[in-house]
């Protein structure tokens, strides 16, 4: 069995079936991590989803802000906005239970065996993984629970800006979210910087891209969302494989045992 973790799909369904066939991937001996954002932005959705979801045990997947985007619409009662790609989900005679799909799964997942965290934007350094794992695992809660529709009616928001462990309600499960699924920028207090996208080297006064603060651990940490970095974090420790397919880059997936990365042009 080999475990394959990929970036961003967003719908990019047909080069996901061609990454995968450059290694051969089967769902009967392997297993495909998702590093969330599944859908949205390009043209194959529907079918991203329902491929992954088919996977059942042999995927392993973590929530991205697209697909929190796409909750929020069903569950939250939020409009679609206009680059949105997902109106061929919500029409689809399945969509129900491909939103009960995704509303099962992480926020992030550890493989203590790896020693090895997967999440969609990041790993704040204020966080022990352990103190990661426990906060992901209440939003999860959430999601999945009668709290799900007040949750995703009120998830969007730059505020708090950072964590403190006396948050409550909305606000502490919103800033979770926020660092789970949109972080780029970081201050040393963890104070979330969330308007700026572009590269590790455009960092606004007083910010830093998460993946430059120390940790008082050795975790290694497979990520997506910020496809500006193209993949670079130059850290043997952190591996960023939003390589920007959507927008005409590549789709990465990575070998978890061996670190080899596969490529796909988009």
């Amino acid at each position: 069995m080999t475990d394959y973790a990929i970036g961003d799909i967003q719908g990019c369904y047909e080069r996901l079936l061609d990454v995968l066939a450059k290694v051969d991937f089967s769902p009967s001996r392997d297993r495909l991590w998702v590093a969330g954002d599944l859908i949205n932005r390009g043209p194959s959705s529907l079918e991203t989803l329902r491929y992954v979801e088919s996977l059942g045990s042999s995927a392993v997947v973590v929530l991205g802000n697209h697909d929190l985007h796409l909750l929020a619409v069903a569950v939250g009662g939020h409009a679609l906005r206009n680059k949105d790609t997902l109106s061929d989900i919500l029409e689809a005679p399945d969509h129900q239970r491909l939103f009960d799909w995704l509303r099962q799964q992480n926020l992030c997942v550890h493989d203590e065996d790896r020693n090895l965290v997967m999440v969609h934007a990041g790993l704040p350094h204020i966080w022990s993984v352990e103190e990661a794992v426990s906060h992901s695992r209440e939003v999860e809660t959430v999601i999945r629970g009668p709290e799900a529709e007040s949750y995703f009616a009120d998830m969007y928001g730059n505020r708090p800006e950072r964590w403190h462990p006396d948050l409550s309600g909305m606000d502490r499960w919103r800033v979770i979210t926020n660092y789970f699924t949109r972080m780029r920028f970081i201050a040393e207090d963890g104070t979330l910087e969330l308007a700026a996208k572009e590269s590790a080297e455009s960092a606004p006064d007083g910010f830093a891209p998460w993946f430059r603060f120390p940790r008082q651990d050795d975790v290694r940490v497979v990520f997506g969302h910020w496809a500006a970095l193209e993949g670079q974090t130059e850290s043997t420790r952190y591996f960023g494989l939003d390589t920007g397919c959507v927008w005409g880059g590549k789709l990465t997936l990575m070998n978890l045992d061996t670190g080899e990365k596969i490529h796909c042009d988009c």
